[in-house]
């Protein structure tokens, strides 16, 4: 597993799978208490970076709207 410092590079879809590999790990209780802290940790780290790619992707999704007038706009698009 590589530092906590490079969380930063990984794409959505490679800190997802990994933290699915650390999760798996976790559960199945087979790691020593010190290795399952890190990777509790890194877990959470990635949760985070995961978290933080999602919204930035939320906040660039718009939606095309009519105005009353009939003129074309776009707006964030809600996910509620």
């Amino acid at each position: 597993m590589a530092d906590a410092a490079d969380i930063e590079t990984l794409s959505f879809e490679a800190a997802l799978a990994e933290l699915e590999q650390i999760v798996g790990k976790l559960e199945s209780g087979q790691a020593p208490l010190e290795d399952s802290i890190r990777l509790y940790e890194r877990g959470a780290a990635l949760k985070a970076h995961c978290e933080k790619r999602l919204e930035a992707a939320r906040l660039r999704v718009e939606k095309i709207v009519k105005g009353a007038s009939g003129e074309l706009g776009v707006e964030p698009a809600e996910f509620s």
